[in-house]
C-alpha cells in the first residue's frame, strides 16, 4: 500500500527524521492560509499523488508569497497529473502539501528496501540524489552503495557510521546522517514497509540535513498488525478495478493491453502473460484468483475483467489443484448470466474435475468460447481473436 508524501512525513516525525515545516491543503484558500502561518516568503506546493516524477511533470511548484501559493494550489487541485510512473490518464490531485522552501546546497539519495536475492533488508545510499537518481543508477551503478542488514536486529550503528563517513562531511553531519540511516531502518522493520525512501535527502545552506521528500510503501500482508496505517489508504489513487478486486481477496493489476487474463496462481499468471507477449499480444491485466477461490470469487473476477472497455478477448488459464475446474466453469457461467459478453473467451482447464468443467462450458451454447488444452496454443489463439475483434 502506497502512502502520500505528507502521510510518510508524519511517520518520519515519529522517528525524528528532520523535515521542513508544512501542512496539507484541500483547497487554494487553505493552502494560502497555511503559507501565511509558515515562516518565510518562499514556498513549495507539491501535488499529492501515489507516483514519483512529480517535479518533472509540473506537480511541484516553487513560488514567492502566500498569494502565489493560492494560485499554485488552484493550478493543481482537481487536475490529473501524468508522470512516468502513472498510467496515461495520470492520477487525481485532491491534496497539495505546502512547505517552506529553503535553499539546498547538496542532494543525496537514501532508501531502505528488501534485497530479495540476499533475503535481507538493504540500505541504499548515493551522493547523487535528486530527480536524476534513476539515470545515475542505470549509467553509473557504482555510485549507489548498498548494505544489507539483519531483519531481527536492524541496521548496526557501525554500518551506518561507515556509510556516512564521507570526506566532504564534517563530524556532526556524519553523525546525523548515520542516525537518519538507523531511523529509516527502524521504520522499515517496525511498520512492515516494503520501501522507505528519501529523495532528495539534502544539506541546507546552514549545514543541517533535511528530508525534502518522503516515500513509504507498506507491505499489504502486514497491515493487519497496523490498523492505524491501513486507515491511511487512499482508494481514489487506485484503479477502481483494483479496489473492487480487494473486496473479494483477488490480486488484480490493470495494464494497458486488450487481452483479459484470469489465472490461478501468481507464477502461472506471470507465465501466461509472458506467453501472450511472445505471441504478439498485450495483456490487459494481471489477475490471480488464488488457489482456493470460490465460485463467487470467480464470478467477481470475470466481472472485473469485463468492466475494462479495452478487453477484446479473454484467456482463462486454470490448473486445478485445490481449485476445482468445475468451480471455474460455474463462475464463468454465473458472470455471463449477469453480463452481456461480446468478446471471445479462450479457456484452458487442467486438473481437478476438469471433465465436469468442460462439460458445463460445452453446454453453454450462448458463449463464444474456445477450449484449448495447451497453454502456448491458448495464448496464440487469444491473440489471434483479439486482433480480429
Amino acid at each position: 500500500m502506497n502512502l502520500h508524501e505528507y502521510q510518510a512525513k508524519e511517520i518520519f516525525r515519529q522517528y525524528q527524521i528532520p523535515l521542513l515545516r508544512g501542512k496539507v491543503a484541500r483547497s487554494p484558500e487553505e493552502a494560502e492560509q497555511i503559507a501565511r502561518n509558515l515562516a518565510g516568503d518562499r514556498f513549495v506546493v507539491k501535488a499529492q499523488i501515489h507516483a514519483g516524477g512529480r517535479g518533472k511533470a509540473g506537480g511541484v511548484l516553487i513560488v514567492e508569497g502566500a498569494a502565489k501559493v493560492r494560485e499554485a494550489a488552484a493550478r493543481l487541485l482537481g487536475k490529473r497529473l501524468k508522470t512516468h510512473q502513472t498510467g496515461p490518464d495520470g492520477q487525481p490531485i485532491d491534496l497539495v502539501l505546502v512547505e517552506t522552501a529553503i535553499p539546498i546546497t547538496r542532494e543525496f539519495y537514501a532508501a531502505v528496501a528488501l534485497d530479495r536475492l540476499n533475503e535481507k533488508p538493504c540500505l541504499i545510499f548515493s551522493e547523487a540524489g535528486g530527480v536524476e537518481i534513476e539515470e545515475v543508477a542505470q549509467k553509473t551503478p557504482e555510485a549507489v552503495l548498498k548494505q544489507t542488514f539483519p531483519a531481527r536486529t536492524g541496521l548496526p550503528p557501525s554500518q551506518a557510521k561507515r556509510i556516512s563517513n564521507l570526506p566532504s562531511l564534517n563530524a556532526e553531519q556524519k553523525e546525523v546522517l548515520a542516525s537518519i540511516f538507523i531511523s529509516m531502518a527502524r521504520l522499515f522493520l517496525e511498520k512492515d514497509a516494503s520501501l522507505v525512501e528519501i529523495n532528495p535527502l539534502a544539506i541546507l545552506e546552514m549545514g543541517e540535513w533535511m528530508a525534502i521528500d518522503a516515500k513509504v510503501r507498506l507491505d499489504d500482508n502486514g497491515l493487519e498488525k497496523h490498523p492505524e496505517l491501513a486507515k491511511l489508504n487512499d482508494p481514489h489513487q487506485e484503479d477502481p478495478r483494483e479496489t473492487e478486486a480487494k473486496k473479494f481477496g483477488l490480486s488484480y493489476v490493470g495494464l494497458e493491453g486488450n487481452i483479459g487474463c484470469m489465472v490461478n496462481g501468481a507464477g502461472l499468471a506471470m507465465a501466461t502473460m509472458d506467453l501472450i507477449k511472445l505471441a504478439g499480444g498485450e495483456p490487459a491485466n494481471f489477475l490471480d484468483v488464488g488457489g482456493g477461490a470460490s465460485k463467487e470469487k470467480v464470478t467477481a473476477a470475470f466481472k472485473i475483467i469485463l468492466a475494462d472497455p479495452k478487453v477484446q478477448a479473454i484467456l482463462v488459464n486454470i490448473f486445478g489443484g485445490i481449485m476445482r475446474c468445475d468451480w471455474i466453469a460455474q463462475g464463468l457461467l454465473n458472470a455471463t448470466q449477469q453480463l452481456e459478453v461480446k468478446v471471445p473467451i479462450v479457456v484452458r482447464l487442467q486438473g481437478t474435475n476438469v471433465e465436469e468443467g468442460r462439460r458445463l462450458l460445452a453446454d453453454a451454447k450462448r458463449l463464444s468460447l474456445i477450449s484449448v488444452d495447451e497453454l502456448a496454443d491458448a495464448a496464440r489463439k487469444v491473440v489471434e481473436l483479439a486482433a480480429t475483434a
